[in-house]
């Protein structure tokens, strides 16, 4: 077992890690909107937002050696189910065209009172 960190991606919130490689798979911990480089939280739009949550995550696949192309399996949660259609254009925009499998669940609270938190599994080709 690996724990993946990287500078390009937020520090962990609690008492976890960005990512943990077990044999060729890599499994991403929720990623809220935060801005690595500040620390912020983002909050100004939500597509703002939501570019930030899976460059968080494509940053940490990345560091754990893999590429956008390695992600298999993507959870999304929402504050604001209405905010589906909106994510899907970031998240198509971000991954070109790739199309992990993927859970979109709406729900009523995300730590630090974000508007969506995103979870992955990659595999290490």
């Amino acid at each position: 077992m690996r724990f993946v960190h990287t500078e390009k991606a937020p520090k962990p919130v609690g008492p976890y890690s960005q990512a943990v490689v077990v044999g060729d798979m890599v499994f991403v911990s929720g990623q809220i909107p935060i801005n690595p480089a500040t620390g912020e939280l983002i909050k100004t739009s939500f597509r703002e937002a939501a570019r930030q949550a899976i460059i968080n995550v494509v940053e940490i696949v990345r560091a754990a050696g893999g590429d956008v192309e390695s992600i298999a399996k993507v959870t999304v949660y929402l504050k604001d189910i209405t905010r589906f259609s909106e994510f899907n254009d970031i998240y198509d925009e971000i991954l070109r065209g790739h199309k992990p499998a993927r859970v979109v669940v709406g729900v009523a609270s995300i730590p630090r009172d974000a508007d969506l938190m995103i979870d992955a599994i990659a595999y290490l080709k």
